[in-house]
């Protein structure tokens, strides 16, 4: 996505020539065929399809790679990232085959139709061979007089990855070829590796800012738990001083009310004599 972009700002006329025959198995090709149309036509851009032929890449590609294989590079130290896993002299020498036979097409046919020269989204990728790319489009760009136009794509890496997952496209997890559905499943592994080893070491560097951590949330939750109390004690004793309060206006007001009533005088004793003694005539 990144490098059609920068070419087409940049003023150029551009042309998708997919020659792909290192692709497989074929509905793979299709696959990815597919959603170039659909990318290619949202951008209004042209796609020429080279002859999809596996066969030639079998014969002329595939010996040297599984010659290759047979003897595999030896290594003294572990890789520490993707691009170390992938890169040594075996894979260099069946990428290089790869990358001549894909080039020279693309050359040749730019030539025979009167482009005025040839680029490559092959160097946007860090797992390729950068070097080896920029010899080999050179190589074919003078094989079949043209004038190459190599970029070094590779920073825009990360934008056109963004860009892709956005907009839905399909990301294939190998490169194209047979041997590099095995590279591919041996980097997703190497990868959950590496984020399983920057994850234990992640947690051992942590582990006593962790435990401080924990400490500080037991220590506030102490805190907590006795201000809580303390509110709670505060709050038994404000009822029990209101109740008190209560009694006592509630004792207050009898009181009161028993000095309003009026009091009856009682009878001297000559009066309760007389009175008895009309009673009694």
């Amino acid at each position: 996505m990144e490098p059609l972009r920068i070419l087409l700002a940049e003023g150029h006329d551009i042309s998708i020539f997919y020659a792909n025959s290192n692709i497989a198995p074929e509905p793979e090709y299709r696959h990815r065929l597919s959603e170039l149309l659909k990318f290619a036509a949202h951008e209004g851009v042209r796609v020429i399809e080279g002859n999809y032929d596996p066969a030639q890449w079998e014969r002329y590609v595939a010996p040297i790679g599984r010659a290759m294989a047979q003897k595999a590079q030896e290594r003294t130290e572990k890789p520490t990232s993707v691009a170390e896993l992938l890169d040594d002299a075996n894979r260099r020498n069946r990428c290089r085959a790869c990358y001549k036979l894909r080039l020279c097409e693309a050359a040749r046919y730019a030539h025979e139709h009167d482009f005025d020269a040839v680029s490559t989204t092959l160097s946007v990728s860090p797992y390729q061979f950068t070097d080896i790319i920029r010899e080999e489009l050179a190589r074919a760009c003078k094989q079949n007089s043209i004038a190459p136009d190599f970029r070094d794509f590779r920073p825009y890496y990360d934008e056109a990855t963004r860009r892709s997952r956005e907009a839905g496209m399909y990301r294939q997890d190998y490169c194209g070829c047979s041997f590099s559905i095995d590279e591919g499943k041996a980097t997703r592994a190497f990868i959950k590796e590496q984020r399983e080893e920057q994850r234990a070491l992640y947690l051992i560097a942590h582990e006593a800012e962790r435990k401080a951590e924990a400490e500080k949330r037991r220590a506030r939750k102490a805190e907590q738990a006795s201000y809580n109390a303390k509110q709670a004690r505060k709050r038994d004793l404000l009822r029990q001083f209101k109740e008190q309060q209560r009694a006592q206006v509630l004792e207050q007001e009898q009181q009161l009310h028993n000095q309003s009533l009026p009091q009856t005088p009682l009878p001297d004793a000559s009066a309760r004599d007389a009175e008895r003694l009309v009673h009694e005539n």
